[in-house]
């Protein structure tokens, strides 16, 4: 599993941890059933505290996208599609709020900014 955690970025490292497991479980790169590393071997691999695997792991689970078994480890869950859809429409809510925050500093008006966005959407 390839996760790549950033000094630099505003989140916690857990949240990092957290958002790119969660957009490899929407776009499919890891399947229900798919057993993810331990939290000791992840903390291992990224060079963490356990507590912070520990604690991706449990917002992983409580969100729904993954399940613990006791012993055995940590899997990915059946795709509730509606809770995955709701998750890529924060994703792509983000996008588009620094989409506008740029246009907005860069004086590119509201028309101007959603006929990009038609031109980008309708794009094959």
């Amino acid at each position: 599993m390839n996760i790549l955690i950033s000094n630099s970025s505003d989140k916690p490292i857990y949240e990092q941890i957290t958002s790119q497991i969660k957009q490899m479980i929407i776009s499919g790169e890891l399947a229900t059933g798919d057993q993810l590393p331990s939290m000791r071997m992840l903390a291992k691999e990224l060079r963490i505290s356990v507590i912070t695997t520990k604690r991706a792991y449990e917002d992983l689970e409580r969100d729904g996208f993954i399940y613990t078994v006791m012993g055995k480890g940590s899997f990915i869950a059946d795709k509730n599609m509606e809770f995955v859809r709701e998750e890529q429409l924060r994703i792509v809510e983000e996008h588009l709020t620094m989409a506008v925050e740029g246009a907005k500093a860069g004086g590119i008006a509201l028309e101007e900014l959603q006929e990009i966005m038609r031109m980008i959407y309708e794009e094959e």
